[in-house]
């Protein structure tokens, strides 16, 4: 898989106008069409072949992993909070949190919620989301954060 994730980035960088990948790197969500012409453009230009696709597929699909590759805009990972941080209560510590997250999205494409309870979420306080924004806020960050998800899985 590794030299996989390295041919499909060459390709990635290559190909990066390329409006699906444009799509994923923008947080629009993508249709079935989409993911079928990323796959398509992937096995002709033989940067995978059927059991590696297959394989990508099994762990959280062609377009979460291209987007794991090419990151996240960074105004559509600011977007994607938009309403959340237009709470006006919010605090310093709330707002630099979220922002670590933006941080995330627009490095890795994607986080897992999980993720909000390790380092460096809980350097900021020990019960990571949960400290920071308490649960019902906790639960809204997670949404988001699934939402992000859900655009690049059509």
């Amino acid at each position: 898989m590794a030299k996989f994730r390295m041919k499909a980035r060459h390709f990635l960088k290559e190909h990066a106008n390329h409006i699906t990948i444009q799509k994923l790197h923008r947080n629009e969500a993508l249709t079935p069409t989409d993911l079928a012409e990323l796959e398509r453009l992937f096995v002709n230009a033989r940067v995978a072949d059927a059991p590696i696709m297959e394989k990508v597929r099994t762990e959280g699909g062609l377009g979460v992993f291209v987007r794991s590759l090419v990151g996240l805009d960074r105004e559509a990972a600011k977007r994607a909070f938009d309403a959340f941080l237009a709470d006006k209560s919010l605090s310093a510590d709330q707002i630099e949190f979220t922002n670590m997250i933006i941080d995330h999205l627009t490095e890795r494409g994607v986080m897992e919620p999980g993720l909000l309870y390790e380092s460096p979420f809980t350097d900021m306080n020990p019960l990571g989301v949960e400290g920071v924004f308490g649960k019902a806020r906790a639960a809204k960050v997670v949404h988001i954060l699934n939402d992000i998800r859900r655009r690049a899985a059509a």
